[in-house]
Parts: structure tokens; C-alpha cells; sequence
């Protein structure tokens, strides 16, 4: 499943340059969800025995099978599309996370500093830290050319436009299967040449076919 459909979701989608959603949720009694294909990177705390790590998680290509923690709490800051942080280049952690090193109880190191864990109540307070600290930057400046685009998305998101495009299509797609759209309008809104691109397109970044979406989400909708 998917994990709008396990997981019971608290989001805040504050007034930021910087951030699309702020969310928090708890562990499930199944092993394992569908990760689907996501454009942006976040941060997420995690709390789980007594321990709590901060995790930075790249943008993810393709859907994946992730094993979810066993009685874990999290907390997570997803970030907009061209907010990046230049210590961690995006096109090295794409489809890869890094956990940062704790120091201590309820803190972390980051830039040779030692940082709380945020929470979802104060999140948006470590957010403006981290642009106080030039930690946090935001590229807002079109391309003057189509290859000045590219490197800035590369450099900003660490994917190219185009998969960007292929992943927020895929993502459109669901969203109308959900609504109990037909596959063949469903292909037609989301801009797939036919019903075969969209299965192709869907399996490779959802993780599953349209006839397996809609039945999925028949027995078990979006929370």
C-alpha cells in the first residue's frame, strides 16, 4: 500500500519560500509500504526507543519497497522545489539519505554546530534558523537558456526538468485514478500518449498499474 493509505498524517503547509509541508505521523503494524517517486527532498526525525536521529532523504526516481520502523514516531519538513542546502548537493543524494551524527540527547550536529531535533510544533523555527544561517537557499532566478535551466535545477532540486515533469505526471495520474477517473481520460488529462505510456509511467514511479491503483484505492482510500 501506499503511504497515504496506512499512515494517519498531521500536516502544516506554512507560508514559506521554502517549505511545501511540514507532517508528522506514527508507525503502523505492517512491515512494509510503497514509496512512491518525489520530486523534493526533506528532513525527518525519527523517535523510536528511547533514540531519535535526524535523516536528510534525497528525491527518489522510481517507487520502492520501504520497511517502516517498528514503534517510531516522525516528524518530517518537505522542501519546495529549489530550496537546497549547499553542504548537501541534491544530485548526490538522490534516491540515497544520510542520518546527520547526534550529539547528545535531543540534539544533533550540523555545520559544526549543535542543532535540536525539531518538532512539528516548532519545525518552521529550525527552517528560518537555517536560512538565517545561510544554511538554507532558494533558487528563484529563470535559466537565460535552456542550459542554465538545467544545471540550476540539477543543482537545486538534483533532477533534471524533464524528470521532474515525468514524476509530477505520474503523481497527476493517481490522483484521478483515486477520483474514479477511467484509464483511458486518465492518460488524456495527465498528458500520456496512451493508456500504454501511463501504465509504464505509473509502475515505474507509484508502483503499481492502474487497474492495481484503482482497486487499492476501492479497498483502502487515502486517509
Amino acid at each position: 500500500m501506499l503511504a497515504t493509505q496506512l499512515f494517519v498524517f498531521d500536516t502544516h503547509e506554512p507560508d514559506s519560500p521554502y517549505v511545501e509541508k511540514i507532517w508528522r505521523t506514527k508507525s503502523v503494524p505492517v512491515e512494509t509500504f510503497i514509496s512512491v517517486a518525489v520530486p523534493q527532498w526533506e528532513m525527518v526525525v525519527t523517535s523510536q526507543g528511547g533514540k531519535t536521529r535526524m535523516t536528510v532523504r534525497g528525491p527518489e526516481t522510481a517507487a520502492s519497497v520501504a520497511v517502516i520502523p517498528a514503534d517510531a514516531d516522525f516528524v518530517g519538513i518537505q522542501f519546495r522545489l529549489g530550496a537546497f542546502m549547499p553542504q548537501f548537493p541534491l544530485d548526490a543524494l538522490v534516491d540515497r539519505s544520510i542520518d546527520l551524527p547526534g550529539a547528545g540527547s535531543g540534539s544533533f550536529w550540523l555545520d559544526s554546530s549543535v542543532w535540536q531535533f525539531p518538532n512539528f510544533e516548532n519545525a518552521h523555527v529550525f527552517v528560518e534558523r537555517l536560512v538565517r544561517q545561510g544554511l538554507l537557499l532558494c533558487e528563484t532566478e529563470p535559466g537565460s537558456s535552456e542550459r542554465t535551466a538545467q544545471r540550476r535545477s540539477v543543482r537545486s532540486t538534483g533532477l533534471s526538468r524533464r524528470a521532474i515533469r515525468q514524476i509530477e505526471r505520474a503523481r497527476r495520474a493517481a490522483e484521478l485514478i483515486q477520483q474514479g477517473a477511467p484509464p483511458g481520460e486518465v492518460a488524456w488529462r495527465a498528458g500520456y500518449a496512451d493508456q500504454a505510456h501511463l501504465t509504464r509511467g505509473l509502475k515505474r514511479f507509484v508502483g503499481m498499474t492502474p487497474r492495481q491503483l484503482a482497486v487499492s484505492f476501492k479497498t483502502c482510500p487515502a486517509r
